[in-house]
């Protein structure tokens, strides 16, 4: 009874547990990895990048999920690779908003930061780690900053001069 008066209340309880169900995690697997190896080929990661990225599956593993999704061949990643794969693209829409180009927002992941969220490392060292942590980490630091959260400035840009008032022109 209980059960029942739960999604009567609260409908959307159903549809959560609907998305960690594996026919749906069968529908995202293959295009949510086709987008990952698309935009890991444009950020120029390595093969132990992508493992690490993607939980460090084994690497047989790792290349026949590839072969399928490349034919058109479903797969079915766990709840942890998806959660991994999902942080990546938000990762990669918060850069292509908060930056200009990609080129600029691939420099951005691969510079040091002097602030303290990063403590001197680049961004992708977390991404990277092998750690759905550092992962999500580097996602919501950026969903932070898109939202208008401030984001310490770059290691090189410290260096940058300041401007004063009479650097301002009023047309």
């Amino acid at each position: 009874m209980l059960q029942t008066a739960r999604q009567d209340v609260f409908p959307e309880a159903a549809d959560r547990r609907d998305r960690f169900s594996p026919e749906n995690r069968r529908r995202l697997s293959a295009p949510g990895l086709r987008v990952f190896l698309a935009l890991a080929a444009r950020w120029t990661h390595s093969e132990a990048e992508r493992l690490a990225i993607l939980g460090y599956p084994s690497r047989s593993t790792y290349h026949a999920w590839c072969q399928k999704v490349r034919r058109g061949q479903e797969i079915t990643l766990d709840l942890d690779q998806l959660t991994r794969i999902s942080a990546v693209l938000g990762i990669h829409q918060a850069l292509m908003i908060l930056f200009g180009s990609e080129e600029q927002g691939r420099a951005w992941l691969r510079t040091s930061h002097v602030s303290p969220a990063f403590g001197g490392q680049r961004p992708l060292d977390l991404v990277t780690s092998g750690s759905q942590d550092g992962i999500l980490y580097v996602r919501r630091f950026l969903d932070g900053a898109r939202g208008g959260l401030y984001m310490p400035p770059l290691s090189a840009e410290l260096d940058a001069t300041s401007y004063d008032d009479g650097d301002l022109v009023f047309k």
